[in-house]
């Protein structure tokens, strides 16, 4: 993220998400060429592994503590060993002049970071397969915090979103009656679900971004929805904000924390402290909502 201000029709910040999170860095300083190679371990035959992890295009594999783990090896024109533990598992990036002891050696150096990764990569995956919709009546669909039924019924135009103020502990109160009938194809249901949610999205931004601006005494010339895969929001030096519809799916703290994020870059244009400054004048506690978005798992719309 820029440090400091830029022209204006260049300045542009975002906020990443965490729903889809990028791949995890670490780098690691090649052995220069007159150095001695860092010495291997002496050769032991590894215990049985209690996990696997293993990347689809691995090509090398190492035992990290008692797990093996099977890695994507690519040779790249860099000075520095760099690994990235994505979702597919880890890759290790090194200079062609660098041996496999030393790049072994190094992975060895950062094995507790390394497995760490992985396993909170493996969990987020399970989360994500647990977190998949299956498209019919009764499906269950996450809106602003809360669990919604989505229920089938003809007689519906659109679709309508229901409370039941009497409903049991533990049951969601919410159902969304979606003008389809039960013979609709789940891409159908997803459809008319997802254009709801974006409707919900538009209106509730606007509500939010209009009550922080006039807190933060900056004015938003133009709010827009994306669908990015990687960014939550972003906002631009001309004012004009863009907030991704998917964060309609998060209770309200969480969308204020992105929005007062965006609005705040119309006051300070980088990441300073002065820019946490602004935010915290009006979120004091930006910090735990800020941790909702690297936590939480989103629906799969597929």
């Amino acid at each position: 993220m820029p440090r400091r201000a830029a022209s204006a029709h260049a300045q542009q910040l975002s906020l990443f998400d965490v729903a889809v999170p990028a791949d995890e860095p670490a780098d690691i300083p090649a052995v220069p060429r007159s150095a001695a190679p860092v010495a291997a371990p002496p050769a032991a035959a590894p215990a049985a592994p209690s996990a696997t992890f293993r990347h689809p295009q691995a090509d090398r594999e190492i035992h990290l503590r008692e797990h093996l783990v099977a890695y994507a090896l690519k040779r790249v024109r860099r000075r520095s060993i760099g690994f990235i533990v994505g979702a597919e598992g880890l890759s290790v990036n090194a200079p062609r002049w660098v041996g496999l002891g030393d790049i072994e050696a190094a992975l060895r150096e950062k094995a507790d970071w390394i497995l760490r990764k992985l396993r909170e990569q493996q969990e987020r995956a399970q989360r994500q397969l647990q977190a998949r919709i299956d498209w019919r009546d009764g499906a269950a669909v996450p809106f602003l915090g809360e669990t919604v039924l989505v229920v089938l019924d003809p007689r519906a135009t659109g679709a309508v979103l229901n409370s039941d103020a009497q409903a049991l502990p533990g049951v969601p109160r919410l159902t969304l009656h979606v003008g389809l009938p039960h013979t609709a194809l789940p891409e159908q249901i997803r459809d008319a679900v997802q254009s709801w949610l974006q409707r919900q999205a538009r209106r509730i931004f606007q509500e939010r971004v209009e009550h922080f601006a006039e807190r933060l005494g900056v004015r938003c010339t133009r709010l827009a929805l994306s669908s990015a895969q990687t960014r939550w929001g972003s906002a631009s030096a001309d004012g004009s904000v863009r907030l991704n519809w998917r964060l309609v799916h998060f209770a309200l703290p969480t969308i204020d924390y992105v929005v007062t994020h965006e609005l705040a870059h119309l006051r300070e244009m980088n990441h300073s402290p002065r820019f946490w400054d602004v935010v915290r004048s009006v979120l004091p506690d930006y910090e735990r909502m800020r941790g909702q978005l690297k936590d939480d798992v989103l629906p799969a719309f597929e």
